[in-house]
This record gives structure tokens, C-alpha cells and sequence, in this order.
């Protein structure tokens, strides 16, 4: 039983419009997305170096330490000063 889909190539049209360019920021610590258990949450991340990395409260992250994720971001912790890392687009 084979499978064409690995050797398949996505069509012009649907690669267009599943596809946006500039969606994220060049550089600097970006945020693709959230996932997870409410309880729980975790996020990917794309540091500047262009790494992707998984987090969870309490990783650290571009010198940060991540304090909370919900629906809206990240909230990191450095040298006592919060910020929000927030979803793209948002």
C-alpha cells in the first residue's frame, strides 16, 4: 500500500495562500505559537540565532525566565522587569 503524498508537490495557488510572507519579525526572540493544556501551557519559540525551541514555565529563554504563558504570550523576567513576548499578528 503506497502513499503519494511524499512525493506530491502542494500546488502554486494553495502554497500561496497558505503562506504569508514577513508573518514574523527578522531577529530578536519570537513567538509562533501556544499549545498545550490550559493548565499546562507550552510554546515554540524562535530565539534570534533562529533556533526553535519548546517552552514551559520556567525555562529560559534570550536571558529570560518565563513566569506565565496563556492565550496571549509569554510573560518573561529579567533583572526584576517583566515584559510580554505576544502571539504574531495579535
Amino acid at each position: 500500500m503506497g502513499s503519494n503524498a511524499a512525493t506530491a508537490k502542494t500546488p502554486d495557488h494553495v502554497a500561496q495562500t497558505a503562506t504569508q510572507s514577513d508573518a514574523l519579525p527578522d531577529g530578536g526572540t519570537v513567538l509562533i505559537g501556544i499549545f498545550g493544556a490550559k493548565t499546562a501551557p507550552q510554546a515554540l519559540v524562535r530565539t534570534a540565532s533562529g533556533r526553535v525551541k519548546r517552552i514551559k514555565n520556567g525555562s529560559r529563554i534570550a536571558a529570560s525566565h518565563v513566569v506565565a504563558i496563556d492565550a496571549e504570550g509569554l510573560i518573561l523576567e529579567r533583572n526584576g522587569q517583566t515584559r510580554r513576548l505576544a502571539m504574531p499578528g495579535g
